[in-house]
């Protein structure tokens, strides 16, 4: 019966530390903040049962609790001592979560250079998984030391500054212009709130400039940064701009006499062409026949170039400015110089994709079938490039995405109307 009454005892006192726990996790829930919730409630159970514990043994078994407690607090003394590096990392852990300075999914970046995105936190660590796709467990007590910035508060918009050195052969209000083109034109930044250019120094050598962008994520960073040099080359190709020599280089007036004739040699047209990666295949003599006959055309900002759906009869490459790709009414994409387009119509007789607008002054140069047709002749390889770059910019607007077996469908339909337009071109 003693036992019967004892067991009858402790359950009373369970299902009191389950009653008061239910009630807790019920307040706490509610309270709208599961976060810190969840900590809190691991914190109060953990005190509920330790007192139910010890009312236990107090009440039920009689168990002298001052003894009991001044013996615990000598072995609760070696425990700390024994643990306290575990127990810095979960007194870590508790201010971490009560200060709340991420969440998880927030990507941040620490003072040792570590950064990547939260996607778990205990008591002990915090997991971050980085962009090269790692897992980086961080004690609580080693990320509570390090200073933390949160990139994705207020959102994840990302700042990046690039800077660049031009030679001084042009007035700085001109080259602060062609740097501004060049963020303008680039497809991997936001334009919202809009991208811009300092002037932050100028000496005998160089002008020194500071480009300024934002993309939608640190993980679109290497992306951005990629398209944002590509088109400073482009521009200053096409604008007569030279990138000065590092600081460590010091350049010889024999050197840069050389240099200066090494790029006059060539026209801006045969420049051009080379620089593209389709016309890699050309020997010398065919870029300086493909560019002599080249015609140069220039369209004010507003024109219409092409309408949707229509068909240019040659083919166009950007020399200056920056051209719009819409559809629907909708800008999807814009193109700078070394870029061209018109050869869907120009190479398979098909409309255009998107209707193109020129947002800047345009500098187009215009080459015509008759003088494309004896080059596709001799190289088929030339052939096959062109259609794989219009297929893939029809891949692009029609959505298909990285589907290979589509794509390399497209692309031999386009060989094959490309070879077939030009045979007709040849016959007539």
């Amino acid at each position: 019966m003693s036992a019967l009454f004892v067991s009858a005892k402790i359950l009373w006192w369970v299902h009191l530390s389950w009653a008061v726990i239910g009630f807790l996790r019920i307040y706490i829930v509610l309270d709208g903040r599961p976060r810190e919730a969840r900590l809190i409630q691991d914190l109060l159970i953990a005190v509920v049962y330790l007192g139910v514990a010890l009312s236990v043994m107090a009440f039920v078994f009689g168990v002298p609790i001052g003894t009991l407690l001044a013996t615990s607090g000598v072995i609760a003394v070696i425990l700390g001592l024994a643990l306290q590096n575990t127990l810095g990392d979960v007194f870590s852990g508790i201010a971490l979560t009560l200060g709340r300075p991420y969440v998880i999914g927030d990507w941040i970046l620490l003072s040792d250079g570590t950064e990547g995105r939260i996607v778990a936190s205990n008591w002990r660590s915090t997991h971050l998984l980085t962009a090269a796709h790692n897992i980086v467990v961080l004690p609580n007590s080693v990320l509570a030391k390090l200073g933390l910035t949160n990139i994705s508060q207020p959102d994840e918009n990302h700042l990046i500054t690039l800077p660049i050195r031009i030679v001084p052969t042009r007035m700085p209000h001109i080259i602060l212009g062609v740097m501004q083109t060049v963020l303008d034109s680039c497809n991997s930044i936001i334009k919202d709130p809009p991208p811009a250019v300092s002037l932050v120094g100028i000496d005998a050598s160089a002008v020194y400039i500071e480009l300024y962008f934002q993309v939608t994520s640190p993980l679109r960073r290497g992306l951005a940064r990629s398209e944002v040099i590509d088109l400073v080359y482009r521009h200053c190709k096409s604008s007569g701009l030279q990138l000065a020599m590092p600081l460590s280089k010091v350049i010889t007036s024999d050197e840069s006499s050389a240099l200066n004739a090494l790029v006059s040699s060539a026209g801006p047209a045969q420049s051009l062409i080379e620089a593209i990666p389709v016309f890699s295949v050309l020997t010398a003599d065919e870029i300086m026949t493909l560019a002599a006959s080249a015609a140069k055309r220039t369209f004010a900002p507003g024109d219409e170039i092409a309408k949707e759906g229509g068909s240019l009869a040659s083919l166009m490459i950007i020399r200056a400015g920056i051209v719009s790709m819409r559809r629907n009414g909708k800008e999807t994409a814009r193109l700078a110089p070394g870029d061209f387009f018109g050869e869907g119509g120009f190479l398979a007789g098909i409309g255009e994709s998107h209707a193109l607008q020129a947002v800047t002054r345009v500098t187009v140069y215009e080459i015509g079938k008759e003088a494309f047709a004896p080059l596709l002749y001799e190289r088929s390889e030339l052939a096959e490039d062109l259609a794989a770059n219009l297929a893939y910019r029809e891949a692009l607007s029609e959505n298909i995405g990285d589907h290979a077996m589509q794509h390399d469908r497209r692309r031999s339909y386009l060989l094959q109307a490309i070879r077939s337009v030009f045979r007709n071109h040849a016959h007539g």
